[in-house]
């Protein structure tokens, strides 16, 4: 599978990002990152730009951890039910 590049803007910034995903995807992912800073900087308007993106990483990932933890669950469910 080949890489695309795509060029993004995420708060204000462009970013040139390669991936095997699909451009449209990419730019998916990182409009989503945009709108997490966005929505975290309404609340917190004196937050530079580096502890936003922090902010929104925790936000992000704490997010995958509990979607993680979910389908884990329903994968023992499931295992549970065919036993």
């Amino acid at each position: 599978m080949s890489k695309n590049k795509q060029s993004v803007e995420i708060y204000g910034q462009k970013y040139h990002i390669v991936g095997k995903a699909s451009p449209g995807y990419m730019r998916d992912v990182a409009r989503q990152v945009d709108d997490n800073m966005r929505h975290i900087a309404e609340g917190n308007p004196r937050l530079d730009t580096t502890k936003l993106a922090v902010l929104s990483a925790v936000n992000i990932t704490d997010a995958y951890v509990k979607l993680k933890q979910e389908y884990e669950e329903i994968i023992h469910l499931i295992e549970d039910e065919q036993v």
